[in-house]
């Protein structure tokens, strides 16, 4: 008996399958504290011990459990797939230790196994990890990635290590659903980017689904730049952002600079021990709004990150369903709230947008087709259910060949399911050597 291991490993969230040779896939479950889950939350969090050297180190929902109950003295990380093929990221400080990409994912990966229990406790020697088309960062290294990827993978004791674009891990989980052959285009929308693929699907006589590779693309953004979106336009200004300072009786902008590390939520906690933060202590006492740096300062001192996370989340949810929402972000002494229109948000993101919707024209050139000639169109993840995002596909293709769903486990599954393939190499490929 064959047993694939498939492991997406999200900017947001991280879901892990096993296929046999024949039948679904299955999802593994992890015991968490408010219930069986099988999204894994995509951070860690790390606390000094009682003992010298002595580092307490969580993973997914408890991370965050040990980041809210202690958030000033937690170093709390998500999001940090973002940075995997960025060349400017070799390291960063934790309490004391340096963690490299690989080290950080390292961790994340054997605390997830641990918390997964007997659904993970004995691995097969295959593993099929997800990878976006085109990863995160302004000049992404893909080989970079992958040998950081590699090295994570490896500690984990896997023998055999493949990786496959993440859209066509979903495609695989969609086309068991196929009762006659159909060309595929899949969105698959995370947090740090959005990638398509297109796929051939036949049946053959004896009912196996043949698969061919059409073309692809992908672009890195998402989730998290639609959230940076809403901060930047409605929360940073309060935070200070557009204000003013005098200096030798000059009045002077505050720098921009300050306020586009909320772009990268797993930056946030660094800067608290920068020359960023020394000079933004300093203007408080001169800034024109002194109240508005107060503000940036106790977010940043009391690592109020991982909450405005959680209320920029709720905004966009809730945008998604709504015309208009209210924006509501409480932590210790700062309360900020505020209505935004669906129309508004929408302008905010249309710079992403534009992105999104130039890559899926260029799917539709790369696989040489127009768009009456896909069959099928299947939506997954998150971003995936905002309405300025479907109406890019809405334009494009009739709505009754649209579907979304399995917006978390489609693509786990799907990897896993590849393991079935006759021809892995098609659909795989393995990390160069370093």
């Amino acid at each position: 008996m064959t047993l694939t291991l498939g492991i997406d490993f999200g900017t947001t969230n991280t879901v892990v399958a096993l296929a046999e040779t024949a039948g679904p896939a299955h999802l593994v479950k992890f015991p968490a504290p408010e219930g069986e889950l099988f999204a894994f939350r995509s951070c860690l969090s790390f606390h000094a011990g009682d003992r010298p050297n002595d580092r307490v180190i969580a993973a997914g929902p408890w991370a965050i459990d040990a980041y809210v109950e202690d958030p000033a003295e937690t170093r709390f990380i998500q999001s940090f797939k973002s940075f995997a093929a960025a060349e400017s990221f070799s390291e960063t400080q934790i309490l004391g230790r340096r963690f490299r990409f690989e080290d950080l994912l390292s961790t994340f990966l054997l605390r997830l196994r641990a918390y997964a229990e007997a659904g993970m406790a004995e691995l097969p020697d295959r593993v099929i990890v997800g990878r976006p088309v085109t990863f995160a960062g302004g000049a992404p290294n893909e080989a970079l990635a992958l040998s950081r990827y590699q090295t994570a993978f490896e500690r984990m004791g896997f023998s055999e290590v493949l990786y496959a674009y993440e859209p066509v891990g979903a495609a695989f989980f969609f086309a068991r659903e196929l009762d006659h052959d159909a060309t595929v285009l899949v969105g698959d929308f995370g947090g740090g980017t959005s990638d398509f693929s297109i796929i051939r699907f036949e049946r053959a006589k004896d009912g196996e689904i043949i698969s061919h590779p059409l073309g692809r693309s992908g672009v890195g953004v998402a989730g998290d730049a639609f959230d940076y979106r809403i901060i930047d336009n409605l929360v940073s200004p309060a935070l200070g952002k557009g204000s003013s300072y005098m200096s030798f009786g000059k009045t002077l902008p505050i720098p921009n600079r300050y306020y586009s590390t909320f772009a990268r939520w797993d930056q946030l906690a660094l800067m608290r021990a920068s020359r960023d933060m020394r000079e933004i202590r300093a203007l408080e006492r001169e800034a024109t709004e002194p109240e508005k740096i107060a503000r940036l300062i106790e977010v940043l001192d009391e690592n109020y990150g991982y909450q405005l996370y959680r209320s920029v989340s709720r905004l966009k949810e809730a945008l998604s369903a709504d015309e208009a929402a209210e924006f509501v972000f409480q932590a210790g002494s700062i309360s900020l709230r505020g209505g935004v229109k669906r129309a508004t948000f929408e302008r905010w993101i249309a710079p992403e947008l534009n992105l999104i919707e130039r890559a899926v024209d260029d799917a539709l050139a790369n696989a040489d087709l127009a768009p009456d000639q896909v069959d099928r169109v299947f939506l997954t993840g998150g971003s995936s259910l905002v309405p300025a995002v479907r109406a890019i596909f809405h334009r494009r293709f009739e709505p009754g060949r649209i579907e979304t769903g399995a917006e978390l486990e489609s693509i786990a599954s799907g990897l896993a399911l590849i393991g079935r393939e006759r021809d892995l190499s098609r659909w795989t490929m393995k990390a160069p050597i370093s």
